[in-house]
């Protein structure tokens, strides 16, 4: 299946021509349903199939190159449309095709009478098709490719209900942040790409990093690059200072939340830079930056979490903090661990986004959780699938994020420092908390949406979405237990050494040949022993108990204490609830300004002064130079008799003198 694997790519494309070009004549949701999703699962299966020969392959010869044309050959610049199929890209190929798969069953329910049901299908399958493109390609520039057309597709995906409004203004303005902040980040790619072209005359892969461990290139050189290159990922996966799109690309349909700000597009930062490892390791200084950048969104992001209120908000936040873990691991040189956290966290992350949007499908749009409450005996599956997923993500033991999370911790005390180590167990404790907060106010306690309905009842107000809460459709709900299984025993294929004999990590070796050169590079040398691996593990699961009970107590059994703790700390409180006023420092820093100098530098003085002055100044002096000339059409005959004499008389004289 490995020279067919372009039908990973093809088959997605197919999908969006029928249902985009023909899904408006097509007028059936489960046709279009059908195509869409079909595309996406026979994506998977030859994914599926190209991983099993690849497994039965020598370590030697897993990495294949499927060559399908010569894209550029232009100064020396030859650039071939090719697919890499090796360890790391047919990892990344299962999670974007299976959960993508999943997703596209799911939506035949969740966007069931929707008037653009057929656009959303396409919109998803051109989504699949590019990132598809983004995690084979076996160049920079393939890559590139998927690279924008994810973010064209993130942008047409969030916006798709562009008539509607949320917290913040339209829906429309949140695709176009998420299209320009990303835009911003790309255009650090590029120079990163410029910059590897010039410095090694190849955009691909395999010579590309092969130069990079034999050219004398100086690490100055190869610090630009790395900088470069992670101000793409910063853009892309959302970190400090580019998130800030993550949060308003909630706005779209919850399916989009699921697929491109879970499992798939924000983790293409990571996955680029776990691609490039090589560049990394040799550049120690970035290295340390992107674990310290990775570290402090983990952190951040996990604070503004803890007092939101919009089901999504809180589960956009845990997004960006995730991804965080993800950095801090490829910062500290743990590339397959942090590959792990993308691997186990698609699992745990798209399930808490499809349980959010069952939830909100049977609460009538609602998605503030202080209206919730109780919900746990109305949906059970929906409950269980999303107390999986939350114990998953809070590390629980045994579940998918204690075997990932865990071995990033783990990593970060002994391929970093204390500190690393101290603030990123002191941020699972705030996930752990935040998570079983929303669990709490969700599915446990007091059901607060009996007061809307008693309301309604008396008609007092105005209540067009009264919500009556009940179970998803099964179309909804088994994408949901798949997904909690995986979330469940997902994490199994990744048991640290100390627990799997002398076999070690399976899903570490799997992709050891991808990372040896960088870890080769860096070297460490780490002396740790097993006491202390079970000691920091120890540790690492207490605090995810201690966050779970906290926050089950706090807002099950005692939850008049988190109003109290509230006011108490009401100016932390605002901070926090306020996002730190980021967005309205990035408004006033930044987009006014721009505005401002653009209508005054750009319009008022450019266009106006400038362009309008040139055009309107030639139009003048040419008007001025036919007045004079129109002087000369007095219409009198003698005188232009006069004019043609004296010509004639200047032409004789010039022959005459000239001879």
């Amino acid at each position: 299946m490995i020279n067919f694997i372009y039908l990973t790519i093809l088959l997605p494309l197919i999908g969006f021509l029928i249902n985009g070009l023909f899904g408006s004549k097509i007028k059936n949701e489960k046709v279009i349903g059908i195509i869409g999703s079909a595309a996406v699962g026979l994506a998977f299966l030859v994914s599926l199939g190209a991983f099993f020969q690849t497994l039965g392959l020598p370590v030697e010869q897993r990495s294949n190159t499927v060559e399908l044309f010569t894209w550029l050959n232009v100064a020396g610049l030859n650039i071939k449309f090719g697919y890499l199929v090796d360890q790391l890209s047919l990892v990344m190929s299962l999670i974007v095709t299976g959960v993508g798969f999943l997703i596209h069953v799911y939506s035949i329910g969740y966007m069931h009478g929707d008037k653009g049901y057929w656009r959303f299908f396409s919109y998803l399958n051109l989504f699949i098709f590019t990132m598809m493109n983004l995690v084979l390609g076996d160049n920079f520039l393939v890559l590139f490719l998927g690279w924008e057309g994810v973010g064209l597709c993130s942008y047409l995906l969030i916006g798709f209900w562009y008539d509607k409004r949320f917290e913040k203004g339209t829906v429309a303005q949140a695709a176009k942040k998420a299209f320009i902040v990303n835009r911003i980040g790309d255009f650090g790619f590029l120079l990163g790409m410029f910059l590897i072209y010039s410095t090694f005359d190849s955009l691909n892969f395999s010579e590309v990093f092969s130069k990079v461990q034999h050219f004398p290139v100086s690490e100055t050189t190869f610090s630009l690059i790395a900088i470069f290159l992670f101000i793409g990922a910063t853009g892309k996966s959302a970190q400090i200072p580019l998130y800030v799109w993550l949060p308003d690309a909630m706005a779209g349909p919850t399916p989009v939340s699921a697929l491109i700000h879970a499992a798939t597009m924000v983790t293409a930062g990571v996955y680029m830079v776990s691609r490039a490892s090589i560049i990394f390791a040799s550049a120690p200084a970035v290295m340390t930056i992107v674990a310290i950048i990775g570290l402090l969104t983990a952190l951040f992001a996990a604070t503004m979490g803890l007092v939101q209120n919009d089901i999504k908000k809180v589960l956009a936040y845990s997004t960006i903090s995730q991804l965080g873990y993800m950095f801090l691991a490829a910062g500290v040189g743990a590339f397959s661990a942090s590959i792990f956290h993308v691997m186990t966290h698609a699992f745990f992350k798209a399930l808490l986004f499809l349980g959010a949007g069952s939830v909100i499908h049977a609460m009538h749009e609602q998605q503030d959780i202080q209206n919730y409450g109780g919900l746990k005996k109305y949906m059970p599956v929906t409950y269980l699938t999303f107390l999986t997923a939350a114990l998953a993500i809070s590390g629980f033991p045994g579940f998918s994020g204690f075997f990932s999370k865990d071995e990033i911790l783990w990593y970060a005390f002994s391929n970093g420092n204390f500190i690393f180590w101290f603030i990123g167990v002191f941020t699972a404790l705030l996930t752990a908390f935040y998570m079983f907060r929303l669990v709490s106010l969700t599915f446990y306690g007091e059901e607060r949406f009996k007061h809307t309905q008693q309301h309604a009842s008396e008609g007092r107000g105005e209540f067009e979405n009264v919500p009556h809460p009940h179970e998803s459709p099964k179309v909804m709900t088994v994408p949901l237990i798949i997904l909690g299984i995986l979330s469940v025993i997902g994490g199994f294929i990744g048991i640290p050494a100390l627990f799997s004999g002398e076999g070690g990590n399976n899903f570490e070796s799997w992709l050891e040949p991808i990372f040896k050169p960088a870890e080769e590079k860096l070297a460490y040398t780490g002396m740790y022993t097993h006491a202390q691996e079970i000691l920091l593990m120890t540790i690492s699961v207490a605090v995810a108990l201690a966050g779970i009970y906290a926050a089950y107590y706090i807002y099950t059994k005692k939850p008049d204490i988190a109003g109290t703790m509230a006011k108490k700390f009401k100016g932390i409180y605002t901070l926090l609830f306020n996002k730190y006023y980021v967005d309205e420092f990035y408004e006033a820093a930044v987009v006014q300004p721009i505005q401002k100098g653009a209508e005054k530098i750009l319009w008022k003085f450019t266009d106006t002064f400038i362009i309008d002055g040139i055009v309107n100044g030639a139009a003048k002096l040419i008007d001025k130079i036919s007045g004079t000339i129109r002087k000369m059409q007095t219409g009198v005959a003698q005188f232009y008799a006069v004019i043609m004499m004296v010509g004639i008389a200047a032409v004789l004289l010039w022959l005459i003198l000239g001879i």
